[in-house]
């Protein structure tokens, strides 16, 4: 039995929302964790973070950028498709207590896994700053589901084109320079994180980030998914995914991020090659 697909939508260029049928993630599923999926029955796995749930309607939601193969073909897939596998809820959750103003920060599809932090802090009384970013107008998501949750919503775009021009680190310390922030939990590009744990390290910022590595099994078992912290050896997938930013090698996670890069683009064009 697959897990059906209940809504598919276009969020932005390259970036779909998925709603599926996961009854039993549903139920179980806390913030900041995530999903195993398989596409195709001989297809490999991959690790996607949980939006939204609905357990009383059974449902998970899932942001998927296309940036592979395996999420190119998920997004070939319409309502009433099924996936062979979703496997969850895997990792621990987000760290939700009172800790005072907390600025949860979302770069590009990071955002969706911003979100749901943002939300749980909030229900926890919490004030919530949200600051999402992007590289152009047309690829901010979650806007209104953000200002819903939290009410103060920062946006910024690379290029000006929406809200603040700038990065969205340029937007913390701005924010940092104006009043106190007790806590900064980041999603985003590998970069993004690095920057905002280097803006919040002088002010002594707890700062949280979700890591987002090459990983397998989602278990701990194949060891795929390890990565650097306090010179320490970790697994994303059941230390994580969430850690110190201010202890995380992002060199490393850079490195082994990139590692199958070049076999994914000579697959791309033996794809490319075969339906010339």
């Amino acid at each position: 039995m697959g897990f059906r697909l209940l809504e598919v939508e276009q969020l932005a260029s390259g970036v779909k929302r998925f709603r599926i049928s996961a009854p039993r993630v549903a139920t179980s599923h806390q913030a900041g964790q995530f999903v195993i999926v398989r596409v195709e029955d001989k297809g490999e796995r991959i690790p996607l973070t949980v939006s939204a749930v609905d357990a009383p309607g059974g449902w998970i939601e899932l942001i998927v950028q296309e940036v592979g193969h395996t999420t190119a073909v998920m997004h070939t897939l319409n309502p009433g498709d099924e996936l062979p596998d979703v496997v969850g809820p895997l990792g621990r959750p987000t760290e939700v207590d009172s800790y005072g103003t907390v600025a949860v920060v979302g770069g590009g599809v990071g955002t969706a896994i911003a979100y749901p932090a943002a939300v749980a802090l909030a229900a926890a009384g919490n004030r919530v700053v949200a600051i999402i970013g992007a590289r152009t107008a047309e690829l901010v998501i979650l806007e209104d589901e953000m200002r819903a949750a939290v009410g103060e919503v920062l946006v910024t775009t690379d290029d000006g084109t929406k809200g603040q021009h700038g990065f969205v680190t340029g937007a913390l310390k701005a924010l940092i320079g104006e009043q106190t922030v007790d806590r900064v939990v980041a999603v985003g590009p590998i970069p993004m994180m690095q920057g905002v744990a280097e803006v919040t390290r002088p002010h002594g910022i707890p700062t949280i980030v979700s890591l987002n590595p090459i990983m397998v099994d989602g278990t701990g078992m194949c060891g795929g998914c390890r990565v650097l912290v306090g010179e320490e050896t970790k697994f994303a997938c059941v230390d994580g995914p969430e850690f110190d930013g201010h202890q995380v090698d992002y060199e490393v996670l850079s490195l082994r991020n990139r590692a199958y890069l070049e076999f994914e683009a000579c697959h791309r064009q033996e794809q490319s090659d075969a339906h010339a």
